[in-house]
């Protein structure tokens, strides 16, 4: 059994190898098309806008919403009891932002084994995390983006029920009680997986060790400012590349987009959230000279910047989770 598991192995990174490496080349090649409809002399100008501090400011602000979702992270660990402390949450999160672009980013479930082997606690007792944790990152989003479309006078009210859903689902993906109801139904209904199925169930009655006011206020704001962040990041780029849009504007289109690729399920959302933060722009006025070079630099500074950081993380990550 093992061997087979150990020879699938490379033909599952290479498969999921492939997938991204598909993705990026059908965004790279969607932008080109876009980008051939009009100037490439105009978009190099818009991009020749922006100066090294400009860059740097961008960056320091994704780092600003990588370390508010760390430090969610350690809150999530001690919560949960695990014997971790800051710096060794850290850089499992960070570590974890490599594996950003598989499938449904499962790989960032990288995580759980680290802490297995740095703490010998087991994978159903550390995997609340990974559900609790992206649970706050889709619910905090939904909150920016209700709040965000309910200041703003654009012309994207129609991503309010969107939001609706996306907080609907964040809700519902933390009930102690639903989850194991619902997994409790379909063991009864399928009779398949007995072990895996009462491994969920016991990961899912975990949760509840989250659910206290005050996890939840520390938990929601440290996401929302963080997220906040990386609008704002994206309010100044156009701004600097001479398109300015309202604040909230401009966060409701950086974060519907980056909600609408996410759930899309492609590997960081790959494609999804290029073509709606295009589209979005030109409903706003802006022009493909700008909205082009905007939506790629947004998403270089802020998904594959993420990505960077993770394979700087990784190998540290992996040293030390060996070494233990």
């Amino acid at each position: 059994m093992s061997s087979t598991n150990t020879s699938n192995r490379p033909t599952r990174a290479w498969l999921d190898t492939a997938i991204v490496g598909g993705l990026v080349a059908a965004v790279i090649a969607g932008l080109f098309v876009l980008a051939s409809a009009t100037s490439w002399a105009e978009i190099w100008h818009q991009i020749q806008k922006l100066s090294l501090p400009s860059i740097a400011a961008l960056l320091l602000l994704s780092i600003a919403n990588y370390g508010m979702r760390a430090l969610r992270w350690h809150l999530f660990t001690q919560r949960l009891g695990l014997p971790t402390g800051l710096m060794a949450n850290t850089r499992h999160y960070f570590g974890g932002f490599a594996m950003s672009v598989t499938p449904g980013r499962v790989g960032e479930l990288i995580r759980m084994r680290w802490l297995a082997r740095e703490t010998g606690w087991s994978m159903e007792r550390t995997a609340p995390l990974a559900l609790v944790d992206r649970a706050a990152d889709l619910g905090a989003m939904a909150l920016i983006l209700g709040l965000s479309l309910l200041l703003s006078a654009g012309g994207i009210a129609f991503a309010l029920p969107f939001a609706g859903i996306a907080l609907s689902i964040a809700i519902l993906a933390t009930q102690p009680r639903l989850l194991s109801f619902l997994v409790t139904a379909l063991y009864r209904i399928t009779g398949a997986f007995p072990r895996l199925m009462g491994r969920v169930r016991q990961a899912a009655r975990s949760l509840r060790l989250f659910m206290s006011p005050k996890m939840l206020t520390l938990a929601g704001g440290l996401s929302m400012l963080g997220w906040l962040a990386e609008g704002y990041a994206f309010y100044l780029l156009l701004d600097w590349m001479g398109a300015p849009l309202p604040f909230w504007m401009a966060v409701a289109i950086f974060t519907f987009s980056t909600l609408a690729g996410g759930l899309t399920g492609a590997p960081g959302g790959l494609g999804g959230a290029e073509a709606a933060m295009v589209a979005l722009l030109s409903l706003e006025g802006v022009p493909l000279e700008v909205s082009i070079p905007a939506t790629a630099i947004i998403r270089l500074t802020t998904l594959w910047f993420a990505i960077a950081i993770g394979l700087a993380a990784f190998p540290i990550a992996e040293k030390h989770a060996r070494r233990t």
